[in-house]
């Protein structure tokens, strides 16, 4: 005679009875736990919970432990690849913790991060990876770091994609340094005269990506007036404005325009192409991430190489590691900048078809 079915889901009681094993043993061997249990109870309990279908209460442990399973991931833009990228890497580190991302989109909106962090602090996540560049003026920065802090104190970690400006772990972008490297190389390739299509006054990326690259031009006599300096929404459409307005205005002895990131460079290209000339033959043209789509367009666009996937997993990796500094030193041992907080992560310069040089 078969048993009689279950009216009511299998508790943790039921399960470590099933396996003849105490209720500690059982907690410990189906919740993370970082006691190690006798490797034969273990697989007693894993067996009984799989017999009596058994489901852990996700609530329950997020009360006792003050953390959950997740991860909550922040970024400016989902469709934009570059936060894609960056995502997909936290969530390939956090499938091999056995940790599940949940992700939200600021829409680079300082109030509404700063409302997802508050949202996101009463779901109780193990780790808060934030990963929009901050503006170069908030007004919410002092509440969002109190927020942040408060939620470190309660067991979270927090960890930081770009700048350090506010003092919790933080994978840090040579934005500054590489787009100094790019100006260099361009002059390098005979390009004197530059322009520069970059997002609105505010953003710090873009910022720190147009500041080094005028340092860069001004080390090896490049040319970079304030009037070839073009500002836009920092996405793809908000390239292709900016790159037509320019040309509209006239060139005027401009021989390449820097776009501060790749999704603005792939609307500079379209653009360029729809006023009738050729890129990288009338007109080169160079971005910054190095994302995905930008070997393939036509023709591949020169940038500057960040390794974005690998960002992903280093922040999550940063936030597990029970010694930020130690992660910091480990950092500094795969020939990294080490950083109190975290890590830097080096910017390559890509040269492609975009940009063949003046001969």
């Amino acid at each position: 005679m078969s048993e009689p079915s279950r009216t009511t889901p299998a508790t943790l009681h039921d399960v470590a009875r099933e396996a003849g094993v105490s209720l500690a043993t059982a907690s410990r061997s189906l919740n993370g736990s970082t006691r190690r249990v006798n490797e034969e109870y273990r697989q007693r309990v894993l067996d009984a919970a799989a017999k009596l279908n058994y489901t852990p209460n996700l609530s329950a442990q997020a009360v006792a432990r003050g953390t959950t399973t997740t991860v909550a991931l922040l970024v400016a833009d989902i469709a934009d690849p570059y936060f894609s990228s960056i995502a997909a890497g936290v969530v390939a580190e956090a499938d091999a913790e056995h940790l599940i991302v949940t992700m939200a989109a600021t829409e680079r909106d300082p109030e509404r991060e700063l409302e997802l962090v508050r949202q996101l602090r009463g779901q109780r996540p193990r780790v808060m990876i934030l990963a929009g560049s901050r503006p170069t003026v908030d007004r919410t920065e002092g509440a969002l770091a109190d927020e942040l802090a408060a939620y470190e104190a309660s067991g979270g970690r927090v960890v930081l994609i770009s700048r350090n400006e506010l003092d919790f772990r933080t994978v840090l972008l040579e934005n500054r340094g590489g787009a100094e490297r790019l100006a260099r190389e361009l002059v390098g390739l005979g390009y004197r005269r530059f322009a520069v299509v970059t997002g609105g006054e505010g953003l710090r990326t873009a910022a720190d990506r147009l500041e080094g690259f005028r340092a860069g031009l001004a080390a090896v006599g490049g040319r970079l007036d304030d009037a070839d300096v073009v500002r836009s929404a920092f996405t793809r459409d908000g390239g292709y404005d900016g790159a037509r307005r320019l040309i509209e205005r006239g060139l005027d002895g401009i021989e390449l325009v820097f776009a501060t990131n790749d999704v603005m460079a792939v609307g500079a290209l379209s653009a360029i192409r729809d006023a009738g000339l050729t890129p990288g033959r009338d007109l080169a043209i160079a971005g910054f991430d190095d994302i995905p789509t930008v070997q393939d367009v036509t023709p591949p666009l020169t940038t500057v190489r960040v390794p974005l996937e690998e960002l992903g997993r280093r922040a999550l990796r940063l936030a597990l590691a029970e010694d930020a500094d130690a992660g910091a030193d480990a950092d500094a041992t795969a020939g990294e900048t080490a950083h109190p907080r975290g890590g830097s992560v080096e910017a390559e310069v890509v040269l492609r078809a975009s940009t063949p040089g003046i001969g």
